[in-house]
């Protein structure tokens, strides 16, 4: 996050040509251009939108049949982003002409950017945005104007970063999610931390995400230290995967914080290198671990597994060195058990940031990464209108556990 991101030769040489033409040579000059540009790509809009309306083109040969006319323009000065933009409005005779892109009556347009940004954040790249303006509006709004138009909400995503946090969060998952972006020339994986929480109040709220670097107990330790100067002073359970360097962190930074590694990734790690043949039996035995009644039967059941699949090459010694942390939850009730033993909400979180930017197979920069993944998270959050199931009950039994602390 906040690092420099080198510019691909192609781009810098399309930057290049954008100062030369325009004269750039102050912030201020960026403005401008910006708002020339902006003003002719809506002027061509309207034109377009006439002739569309009107069945002819501007100088097309005038016959009988025809019952409208073009009739000049009318002046109007509408607001924008980037400044008051003075546009041409064209008439028809019949006065029957509706414009979509800037509406009658309408002195702000700056909701044109905000449709741009919109179709940003349903995954639609900088090329597709191209197309779809150029086939609605018969109008070319490069690939570079988007980018300069989605730059926009670059301080949006510094403030929602900053944000202050709730003082506690009862549950806090953290998985990653990779993506290809593009660097220096090559493109490789980055991964995405995101770090979801519950409340006290039972709603889900995503208290940030991070580009990573190599995981480190370091680099965790810097992420929580950043949540607790946003407000962040308790959290009861962190659940997570095998993440490097977590579970180090997190007792240095919250000290009492239960720890629950995620069982499906154990199932997942356990079953990457078992023939076909021995899947379905494995499964079924590991049910008997997490499903039994309490830790002491999960764990006699796993020492008597480990016995009978060693014998086929299977070592289930992960199981055991990480019980600790894998057992945590078997002293709570079932609500919360079905809530802290999985990682689904935050892989359901993941997959949907997958799916809005499956039209982004390969992203250009982190920077732009950046960008989609905060757009979409406001696509997902919206739907978050309600608490989890049996909250209630829950919120109660937390409140014993952790007396004093929520």
């Amino acid at each position: 996050m906040g690092r420099k991101e080198k510019i691909s030769k192609e781009r810098k040489e399309l930057i290049q040509q954008f100062i030369a033409e325009n004269n750039i040579k102050s912030a201020r000059d960026i403005e401008v251009a910006l708002r020339d540009m902006m003003k002719e790509t809506l002027q061509e809009m309207l034109e377009n939108e006439l002739t569309e309306q009107l069945g002819y083109t501007k100088y097309e040969y005038s016959d009988d049949e025809k019952t409208n006319y073009r009739n000049g323009y009318s002046k109007k000065t509408v607001h924008s982003t980037n400044g008051d933009i003075e546009l041409n409005i064209p008439r028809d005779r019949n006065g029957e002409f509706e414009p979509i892109i800037v509406e009658k009556g309408s002195k702000d347009i700056s909701n044109i950017e905000e449709k741009i940004i919109r179709m940003y954040a349903r995954g639609i790249s900088n090329r597709e945005i191209y197309n779809q303006m150029q086939e609605l509006y018969g109008v070319k709004i490069s690939p570079d104007m988007v980018t300069a138009i989605t730059d926009k909400i670059i301080p949006n995503i510094k403030e929602w970063q900053k944000r202050p946090l709730d003082d506690v969060y009862p549950v806090v998952f953290v998985d990653a999610t990779y993506f290809y972006v593009r660097n220096e020339g090559t493109v490789g994986k980055k991964a995405v931390y995101v770090i979801l929480g519950i409340n006290s109040q039972g709603y889900k709220d995503i208290l940030g995400f991070y580009v990573g670097e190599s995981e480190s107990a370091k680099y965790w330790l810097n992420i929580l230290n950043e949540l607790k100067s946003r407000g962040l002073k308790d959290i009861l359970i962190l659940c997570a995967d095998g993440l490097k360097g977590l579970p180090e962190a997190i007792s240095t930074a919250y000290p009492n914080t239960e720890f629950q590694r995620c069982i499906v990734h154990m199932i997942r790690n356990t079953m990457a290198y078992v023939s076909y043949k021995d899947r379905k039996e494995l499964a079924t035995d590991l049910k008997t671990i997490y499903r039994a009644s309490t830790a002491e039967e999960g764990y006699e059941n796993l020492i008597e597994l480990r016995e009978k699949w060693i014998k086929r090459n299977i070592n289930l010694d992960n199981w055991i060195n990480n019980w600790d942390n894998v057992s945590t939850f078997f002293k709570y009730g079932p609500e919360l058990r079905k809530i802290i033993y999985t990682t689904n909400s935050i892989e359901s979180l993941n997959n949907s940031y997958k799916r809005i930017n499956k039209g982004r197979p390969t992203f250009p920069s982190i920077q732009s990464l950046e960008k989609s993944v905060y757009l979409a998270t406001e696509i997902i959050t919206e739907k978050w209108t309600q608490p989890n199931r049996n909250w209630g009950v829950i919120i109660n039994e937390l409140r014993i556990f952790f007396e004093g602390r929520i």
